[in-house]
């Protein structure tokens, strides 16, 4: 049955900032399932690292340069063939309190996050558009997009756009049959999250809002990007599905 089917066979994926984190693992659980993975990053060096994990080109990024993110993406589109899946993963945080967020965190941070993931995104769609071949997108979204998290103004606001991103694009492509959906995570244990999470106190804070009791893994995320991306959710775009043990349920 089709709506049951996991398997990626024969699609190819485009997961950006694939070298670390919650994006290597998205990258490898796509992989795993079947999928030709394509991921990129914004250094040389982790670039190829990703380019021989995956047995593809890896196009260097820069998630603020809308010049280099549609290069990318032509890049892997003319060598692909054509994409099934994009991943919008790669992003920042600059964690301070509000009155200190200066200018130029604040435009890192939405850059990165909010209008790189945009026009990547409409780059890639213009292509589906245009070849009328349907596709999926996912989101890396964040559930400090949907609550308020202490020192995390910017870039929950740059998360709660990149969730209403989600709803805007599924309903100007759904007819096209382009699916958008977002995943929203909880604090997750990668390179990215440790300075926080080895701070006994906060981690305890932080460990104390989650129901379940524990933070989460990466291949908690890279379950939900394949679920999203895959045929047992055919019917499922604009959604945002949080992966956060609970954190947002109070």
């Amino acid at each position: 049955m089709a709506a049951l089917d996991f398997r990626l066979d024969g699609k190819t994926a485009l997961v950006t900032g694939a070298g670390r984190g919650l994006g290597k693992a998205v990258a490898d659980g796509l992989a795993g399932l079947g999928a030709t993975v394509y991921g990129t990053s914004r250094d040389a060096a982790t670039s190829q690292r990703i380019s021989e994990r995956y047995g593809t080109p890896s196009p260097i990024m820069e998630m603020t340069s809308t010049a280099s993110l549609e290069a990318a993406a032509a890049a892997v589109l003319e060598h692909s063939g054509g994409l099934d899946f994009l991943v919008n993963n790669a992003g920042i945080n600059i964690p301070k309190p509000a009155v200190d967020v200066t200018v130029a965190d604040w435009d890192a941070v939405l850059d990165t996050n909010l209008k790189g993931s945009f026009f990547l995104s409409t780059a890639v769609a213009r292509e589906w558009l245009a070849t009328g071949r349907p596709g999926a997108i996912v989101n890396i979204a964040s559930q400090a997009g949907m609550i308020a998290i202490e020192e995390r103004s910017a870039y929950g606001i740059s998360k709660a756009g990149m969730i209403q991103m989600t709803r805007a694009l599924a309903l100007e492509w759904a007819a096209a049959g382009i699916r958008v959906n977002a995943v929203a995570p909880t604090f997750i244990r990668t390179e990215l999250t440790e300075a926080t999470l080895s701070q006994p106190e906060w981690a305890s804070t932080l460990l104390g809002r989650i129901p379940m009791g524990r933070f989460g893994e990466p291949d908690d995320i890279a379950g939900a990007v394949a679920f999203l991306l895959g045929g047992a959710s055919s019917l499922v775009t604009g959604a945002t599905l949080t992966v956060d043990g609970g954190y947002t349920i109070h």
